[in-house]
């Protein structure tokens, strides 16, 4: 039996909605998938599309930090962020670690919907 791959989901405020809307379009097939988000991410996927998701810390406390170390630990193997690029972020460093860490480790990343698409388009044809 293969393992359940694991989705890190996490959105900026300002992308929150959008983020809310794409998983809960691709709602069955994400709980294929073990999820994990930010705090305020995870508990509004939750919430909203009635999803099972682990929560970690929220982003501005460390949250992008402890999914960055759980990538570093093999224990993400996709990132999806909807970054709000029109707003400034105190934790700016954060969320940079936090796409340095995806792409040192090779794990596919996506930072907006159409990309996002594409990720989840791959993992569906490959039938874990």
């Amino acid at each position: 039996m293969r393992k359940r791959k694991r989705i890190a989901l996490v959105s900026h405020d300002g992308r929150k909605l959008a983020m809310l809307r794409w998983v809960n379009s691709r709602r069955d097939f994400l709980r294929e998938f073990k999820l994990i988000g930010t705090s305020g991410t995870a508990k509004a996927i939750s919430e909203v599309c009635d999803l099972e998701i682990e929560s970690s810390s929220h982003g501005m406390g460390g949250g992008d930090i402890i999914i960055a170390s759980q990538i570093l630990k093999g224990k993400i193997d996709v990132l999806i962020f909807f970054i709000d690029t029109m707003t400034p972020h105190g934790h700016e460093h954060d969320v940079q670690s936090l796409i340095r860490t995806a792409t040192t480790m090779d794990i596919p990343f996506a930072l907006n919907n159409s990309t996002a698409d594409l990720i989840i388009g791959s993992l569906d044809s490959k039938k874990q």
